[in-house]
């Protein structure tokens, strides 16, 4: 019990509280007041903000890469019990084959009634905001009922999370709320809901088998005292995880991909030294450790659970992966936040009274160093007027793109992809493999096209195209019959 209060003994002068022990609850205190309704008016919140950001950044045509398009046709297919075909990545290629991540089929049904990226983007927003749940709910049964928010807040509005939901929609984001409800239930040492929720890690991506086994290995280690049995259990689920991740790798995406194999194994195998950009990997331990958990949480086991994704990102030659940027830091943020939570309730109970201190402190500040970052991340666009604007140049850009009729084929770079995916075949440009498409559509906002028609002749020898129109930085073109 944190916060209990015993009688003082013979000769006492006043009450003894136990170091680090639960805050009853005052008598009268009704079921459903406000640390109850915290983590779901928190997640309510998160979802009204991310969903709000998405949602004005498709509008205002700033969508940043390809993905979204991609996921689009993935889940477009699923929606029509059709192969998940993405034309992005090649004419008739199975995403399958790219990355292992079946679970977007789950968006078929909310797709197939709302077919537009929209959907995806609410989808997303949705996900990372239940994770706050969990988070919450555990930091304020471990921590009491003021710790608990301001971690669950810290979560929310963690530069992870941001990054993520600013940037396109993508696969990891079903992985976060399993992951941050496998956890939770770890904190309150139920053993096989802890499993269950981490067991579909293996449906999300193909390097989240690898998670499941960390999460596994935690519940091992914690059961292994009172639940042998449990930590028996938890270590067959362990060796199964690094057993679908080699599956997945070996097998199941080479059997999708038409060359046989797992086109991201040069990613490792031909990339420079693992200590090849060690000044940005230590930046971004810093940022992962420092504003999050004032490193706290390195006191929890429960943070092995992101050892796999933060060793497979530092240890790829891709430079993208060694950053904060883009969405790789979102599945690491709620095991952050937890192992913070659980550090905090071992370490109020210390003998040292400063690491008591520190620990009954360090999730209000982090709470405030979330707060106070945001003014440089992606959520502070919704402080911004201009944000709810959709300017002129939009407005034309969306006219010239809605003369491509539905079913076209359309050969496209980023800009034009998130509008037309829906309701064309999009393939990328440069990258058609021999399909010569209806349509060419270009975000030439940089001038980088000069000529379209010697463009043209460039992308499509023997198709001839003409200039139908020029709008709002974008140019599209149109085969001739």
């Amino acid at each position: 019990m944190r916060g209990a209060v015993l009688a003082p003994p013979s000769g006492g002068t006043g009450p003894i509280r136990i170091p680090g022990a639960r805050r009853p609850s005052p008598p009268g205190t009704p079921r459903g007041s406000w640390p109850d309704r915290a983590p779901y008016l928190l997640a309510l919140a998160l979802f009204a903000a991310y969903g709000t950001l998405s949602v004005l950044r498709h509008r205002r045509m700033e969508t940043r890469s390809w993905d979204l398009g991609i996921f689009e046709q993935a889940v477009r297919g699923y929606a029509h019990l059709q192969a998940p075909v993405a034309d992005l990545k090649g004419p008739g290629t199975n995403i399958l084959g790219d990355h292992f991540s079946p679970v977007t089929a789950l968006l078929a049904p909310a797709y197939r009634l709302f077919p537009t990226p929209v959907t995806l983007l609410l989808a997303q927003a949705a996900l990372f905001a239940l994770a706050a749940i969990p988070v919450t709910r555990a930091a304020t049964r471990l921590l009491g009922r003021a710790s608990g928010p301001a971690t669950g807040v810290a979560f929310g509005l963690s530069w992870g999370i941001q990054q993520a939901v600013d940037f396109d929609f993508h696969e990891i984001c079903f992985a976060v709320p399993l992951i941050a409800f496998s956890l939770e239930a770890v904190l309150l040492r139920r053993w096989r809901p802890a499993l269950l929720w981490a067991a579909p890690l293996v449906l999300v991506k193909e390097d989240l088998g690898a998670t499941l086994a960390a999460i596994a290995l935690v519940v091992a280690w914690r059961a292994r005292g009172n639940s042998p049995r449990a930590a028996v259990y938890a270590t067959g689920v362990a060796v199964l995880g690094a057993a679908a991740t080699i599956l997945t790798l070996t097998a199941v995406i080479p059997a999708f991909n038409t060359t046989g194999g797992y086109d991201y194994w040069t990613k490792v195998g031909d990339g420079p030294s693992p200590l090849a950009g060690a000044d940005t990997k230590l930046r971004t331990l810093a940022w992962l450790l420092l504003p999050t958990t004032g490193l706290l949480a390195l006191r929890s086991p429960l943070l092995l659970a992101g050892a796999p994704t933060l060793g497979w990102r530092f240890l790829s030659g891709d430079d993208h992966y060694w950053s904060t940027d883009w969405h790789y830091s979102a599945v690491l943020m709620p095991v952050l936040f937890l192992a913070l939570a659980d550090a905090a309730d071992t370490s109020r109970r210390s003998a040292r009274p400063w690491l008591r201190a520190y620990a009954d402190r360090l999730p209000a500040c982090a709470a405030a160093a979330a707060l106070a970052l945001t003014p440089s991340l992606p959520l502070s666009a919704l402080t911004d007027a201009a944000t709810y604007r959709t300017s002129p140049r939009v407005v034309a850009a969306r006219e010239l793109l809605a003369q491509v009729p539905d079913g076209a084929t359309v050969e496209a770079n980023v800009g034009p992809i998130s509008r037309l995916a829906g309701r064309c075949r999009v393939l990328w440009v440069g990258a058609t493999r021999g399909v010569t498409p209806d349509w060419i559509a270009l975000d030439n906002s940089s001038g980088w096209v000069r000529d379209p028609h010697a463009y043209a002749r460039q992308l499509h020898p023997a198709a001839r195209y003409r200039l139908a129109g020029e709008a709002g930085g974008y140019l599209l073109l149109q085969r001739r019959t």
